[in-house]
């Protein structure tokens, strides 16, 4: 805590104001051991510059600079058919889910940027499904999990998304490649086949999330992937341009409907589906709370705090469909824009 003293209150409040500070009347913080002291001296204001608020200014948007904000690096893009009434549990009341025969298009995005106005970090989206935006549609993140404080400050208050921070934990390892054909038996067997064909790069990416200093297992991710892009000599796929339409918003942090894009350019293949597995304790909650509430609940803000955790959960688990990889990423995003309402029209 810091103390300063203006004769001049109208000074004192406009300079703190256009500083960006929060500040508050000393006989109001009864809590501060050395107010009664300076309550004395009530002629003038004294103001106390709360030092948290200072740091959470410096991450607000200010810290990430000016739109749009630019991401490198690499990703899975994994498409899941998720069940309509599970992704109505995070769509608000006045938007309309795009589904068909009872299941929308899900998924999860999970990102490695070695490059970000938050520095190196990793991300993991959940998206809960697609909402109808004439002519074309919109996905909802079910729940964001970053690695990064700023990266979780800015997604919350900026970008209205349901951002967490969480901690990813990755082991690499190398496994032998079953015989793909008889061609690469016989290579094998007379030596024309090297080693590094041999052998396949396995990834498990265990994500936890923080919450009042503890780790809570979300889930962990079991994908093929290559140590690192520069060792990588296989076929990365073409090089495409692609634009990812969002919504955000309804959340206790940033209470607008909000739109934005993500402008990616990137090489882009398909790959086996990553396989996720969740925590074991989720199993009974998970039916239970699927029965009960998925299919009356208005919004995502009106469901407890460990119903959202689940239900995003059963996103991860749910059919996976496709899965593309990202490699040479480079996604552009732009800034969001405040939107009335969903369409309610129909598909």
């Amino acid at each position: 805590m810091r103390w300063a003293r203006w004769k001049d209150n109208d000074t004192a409040l406009n300079s703190l104001s256009q500083q960006g500070f929060h500040f508050y009347p000393v006989m109001l913080m009864s809590r501060v051991s050395s107010a009664a002291s300076v309550v004395k001296k009530y002629p003038f204001y004294n103001c106390c510059l709360d030092l948290m608020e200072v740091k959470e200014r410096n991450s607000s948007p200010l810290a990430y600079g000016e739109p749009p904000w630019i991401f490198k690096g690499s990703a899975l893009y994994q498409l899941h058919l998720v069940k309509a009434e599970t992704a109505r549990a995070f769509i608000p009341k006045d938007c309309r889910l795009v589904e068909a025969f009872g299941y929308t298009l899900g998924g999860f995005f999970l990102a490695s940027y070695d490059d970000s106005p938050a520095g190196i970090f990793d991300e993991l989206v959940v998206i809960a499904g697609l909402v109808w935006n004439p002519p074309t549609s919109c996905a909802w993140a079910a729940r964001v999990l970053v690695g990064s404080d700023e990266a979780c400050l800015h997604g919350r208050k900026v970008v209205g998304l349901p951002s967490q921070v969480a901690r990813f934990s990755k082991k690499i390892t190398a496994l032998p490649r079953t015989s793909g054909s008889k061609t690469s038996s016989f290579l094998s067997t007379i030596g024309l086949r090297t080693s590094s064909c041999s052998y396949r790069n396995h990834m498990d990416v265990e994500v936890r999330e923080i919450k009042n200093q503890t780790a809570m297992n979300i889930c962990n991710i079991n994908l093929d992937a290559t140590v690192s892009q520069q060792d990588f000599k296989g076929w990365m796929g073409p090089f495409i341009k692609m634009s990812l339409p969002n919504f955000s918003g309804r959340t206790k942090y940033n209470p607008n409907l909000l739109k934005y894009s993500c402008q990616i350019e990137c090489r882009v293949r398909a790959v086996r589906p990553a396989t996720v597995s969740g925590p074991y304790a989720l199993d009974a909650d998970k039916e239970d709370s699927s029965e009960n509430q998925s299919s009356d609940v208005e919004s995502v803000g009106r469901l407890p705090t460990g119903t959202k955790r689940n239900f995003s959960i059963s996103v991860m688990l749910s059919k996976p469909i496709l899965a593309l990889e990202f490699n040479h990423l480079k996604m552009r995003v732009e800034a969001p824009t405040t939107v009335a309402t969903c369409s309610q029209n129909t598909i």
